[in-house]
């Protein structure tokens, strides 16, 4: 995909990118390629699978972002999709979080780069995060970080009611088949379930919409080592 094609693209999906947008994502692009150069952010490293399976991709839920949402992007890596998202929806605020130093470091170099007031970077693993930011946000998403019924655990809580967990996959057909009991467990309740291809190489991609839809018990999420050891 080249720039023409993404403009292109994304107007299919209702985004029309104005200059000062395209700007910030071309210096995206091209400090994450330099930057790559010497500290292993992605293992996508041109220009065409960029503008593909980070920019598009990541605004593939750019829908759900209205103005004045809290988002909190769990296992952001080197910003995707929160950085992305945030260049298209300044009225939102975006709360970018990873345990990877090298990757935190980048990304505060790239919102100084990209001069953006509405995120907030941290570094910190994300289920201690949560314990202490519960119902604080409108809207959490993760982009292929773990597996749903792990996602589920630790972003739910940090729903405010009604809020919306939006996990960001590929086929997902099985995960989904192991959620239920995650679900019930933590008051979350899948409302819509997207399926896609992306354009030009045509990989499955599924978006999630699960809504939270009562008070999540305080026990959760719980420490890693016992997530993963017994998942829900």
């Amino acid at each position: 995909m080249n720039k023409e094609q993404l403009i292109s693209e994304l107007e299919k999906i209702n985004i029309t990118l104005t200059e000062e947008q395209m700007n910030q994502l071309e210096i995206y692009k091209d400090f994450l390629i330099e930057y790559n150069t010497h500290t292993n952010l992605t293992a996508i490293t041109d220009e065409e699978n960029i503008y593909l399976k980070h920019f598009y991709d990541s605004l593939t839920i750019n829908k759900y972002i209205k103005n004045g949402l809290k988002v909190l992007d769990i296992g952001t890596g080197a910003g995707f999709p929160g950085m992305v998202l945030a260049i298209i929806n300044k009225e939102s605020h975006f709360t970018l979080l990873d345990s990877n130093n090298k990757k935190i470091t980048f990304l505060n170099l790239l919102k100084e780069k990209l001069k953006l007031t509405n995120v907030e970077i941290i570094y910190e693993r994300a289920e201690d995060y949560v314990k202490n930011h519960k119902e604080k946000f409108d809207i959490v998403t993760s982009r292929a970080v773990a597996e749903l019924r792990i996602l589920a655990e630790i972003s739910i809580p940090a729903l405010k009611i009604k809020g919306h967990f939006l996990p960001l996959k590929a086929n997902i057909e099985k995960e989904i088949d192991l959620l239920k009991n995650a679900l019930t467990i933590l008051n979350g309740k899948i409302i819509n379930q997207e399926e896609f291809y992306l354009p030009i190489e045509n990989s499955k991609r599924t978006i999630l919409v699960i809504e939270h839809f009562k008070k999540t018990d305080n026990s959760y999420p719980r420490t890693y080592d016992k997530i993963v050891k017994k998942i829900l």
